[in-house]
């Protein structure tokens, strides 16, 4: 064979392994089977060609933000520049956005909104003054919209919206009512009659659902759903209050935003674990759909044999997702990004001396800061921070004085007779303290007799102490019979403007001592002339 021959078979040879290459090259992702199958650098999920929709619901109700304009409100009962929106009821709801008008002054609605720039004012009932003598409790302002599709009898849907309140007062409580009709030309209901009230006064309208909200007081937003499970086909909705009048001499107004409407398994396909996070029996699970195939995925990429609704084993910390088919296209659940949790905990702890505090195995006894990595009962870590003061051995003194026939006490002790004595205490913390007790004698001294005789020497009878002697008051001074002969702090040995006759008189007295008590004193004093 000549080289001609002999490159050319090579070269029959190289393109047919690179022709092989890139037919390998070629192969389509699978997308449920953990391979790079396509060979671009990408498995699975994380493949533009395995791209699914995320499930979450989708309203059925038309613009449900009031994001979609027609026109901006120039003012009130405007609601026909929301596009699709229809005025249900003949008492007029308000349109309201941020490109136009922007709401009552008296009855600003609360900010920011929670979707967009729009939203729908309506009011329960009308006050006397707007050119009414009494209140109207029949004015009832609704919405309505022709669904997107009608919702199907004995399938259960969810009606999830924002409620803003203005305060308690203008917007007390209130029971919000989802109504349905078959037919989209029953919009609007009650023409001409302002005195309908809700659309279930009127023909062809049943009522879906009610749910009561709550007031936020000083005004905001409250987010609520109501759950229906039609009995027959629901062609067109009216939201807005409910049936039960509610006359009131001041506005009841109310805003809607944000209405969402879907089937209930739109709200609940989303990822939950079945156990505590730190649990080895933790699952991965979502709701379970009859005729629907799952697949489960870690990082994007498949996880082989997980098809089931549940994972059958805990593949550790990562972001799954699971996704279903109908038969007709795949569907993917949002994100669930699984970590188990580390505890940091700080603990502070004070010790009396001798004892110890246990951290994991360690028994601490002096103070000072210590670290240290536990399991919890869940099986999780636990960081443990702990500052440890031990205390030092107590010992203090105290000063106290008494009369003879007081006791003093401290803790548990009772003391009554003079002297030195070292008593044991507890603490607060249940710590064993020594406190010395110095306990003595007040110092009052209490004559037991005078002589007002004018020499400058013993002249009046009073009641005298040292240091811890404050005052001295209400001194009453009687005779053998009992007669009040003086008042007053000391007394002079005189009755009135008369001397007073030598012998035993009794006597009574108040003095305050340092500790701030008062005490109640009483003797006999000798009068010598």
């Amino acid at each position: 064979m000549n080289l001609k021959a002999i490159l050319f078979f090579a070269a029959l040879l190289l393109f047919g392994t690179a022709g092989r290459a890139i037919a390998q090259t070629a192969s389509p992702e699978q997308c449920a089977n953990g391979i790079d199958d396509d060979q671009d650098g990408l498995i699975d999920l994380n493949d533009s060609d395995c791209d699914c929709a995320v499930i979450e619901p989708v309203s059925l109700i038309p613009n449900p933000s009031f994001e979609d304009i027609e026109c901006c409100p120039g003012g009130r009962s405007e609601l026909y520049c929301a596009d699709v929106w229809i005025q249900a009821s003949q008492p007029t709801t308000d349109f309201i956005h941020d490109c136009g008008w922007t709401g009552w002054d008296n009855l600003p609605p609360p900010r920011p909104f929670p979707d967009g720039e729009g939203i729908l004012g309506f009011r329960d009932g009308r006050p006397a003054g707007m050119d009414e003598t009494e209140p109207r409790a029949t004015w009832k302002e609704y919405a309505g919209a022709c669904l997107l599709r009608p919702l199907q009898a004995g399938t259960t849907y969810r009606f999830e919206f924002d409620l803003g309140f203005v305060g308690a007062e203008n917007s007390p409580d209130i029971n919000i009512s989802f109504f349905g009709t078959t037919d989209c030309n029953n919009l609007p209901f009650g023409q001409d009659n302002e005195e309908l009230g809700c659309p279930t006064n009127g023909p062809g309208w049943v009522r879906l659902g009610s749910r009561k909200v709550i007031t936020v007081f000083g005004g905001g937003w409250r987010k609520a759903f109501i759950e229906v499970t039609p009995t027959e086909n629901i062609a067109a909705i009216a939201i807005g209050p409910d049936c039960q009048l509610r006359p009131s001499n001041v506005h009841y107004y109310y805003f809607f935003d944000n209405l969402l409407l879907d089937e209930l398994e739109s709200f609940n396909f989303s990822i939950n674990g079945t156990d505590h996070p730190c649990s080895p029996n933790y699952r991965l699970e979502v709701p379970a759909r009859e005729n629907f195939t799952c697949q489960w995925y870690k990082e994007g990429i498949a996880l082989p044999g997980e098809t089931g609704f549940r994972l059958s084993q805990n593949y550790g910390e990562g972001t799954y997702q699971a996704v279903i088919d109908d038969g007709t296209g795949c569907r993917k659940s949002d994100e669930f990004t699984y970590v188990i949790p580390v505890i940091d905990a700080p603990v502070s702890a004070t010790l009396c001396p001798g004892d110890f505090f246990r951290l994991g195995d360690r028994e601490i006894y002096e103070s000072g800061s210590y670290v240290d990595t536990l399991s919890s009962f869940q099986g999780c870590d636990s960081i443990v921070r702990l500052e440890l003061t031990v205390l030092e051995e107590l010992r203090d003194t105290v000063d106290a004085r008494i009369f003879p026939d007081e006791t003093y006490a401290i803790d548990y002790h009772s003391v009554s007779v003079a002297g030195t004595y070292d008593l044991p205490l507890v603490s607060g913390l249940g710590c064993d303290s020594i406190v010395m007790l110095n306990l003595s004698y007040y110092e009052v001294y209490q004559p037991t007799a005078f002589s007002p005789n004018g020499d400058g020497i013993n002249d009046r009878f009073m009641i005298a102490g040292g240091a811890d002697l404050v005052e001295v008051r209400d001194l009453r001074v009687y005779d053998r019979w009992g007669s009040l002969l003086a008042t007053g702090t000391d007394w002079d040995g005189r009755h009135g403007t008369e001397a007073a006759a030598p012998g035993l008189y009794v006597y009574t007295v108040v003095v305050v001592m340092d500790d701030g008590k008062e005490r109640f004193l009483a003797g006999a004093v000798m009068l010598l002339r």
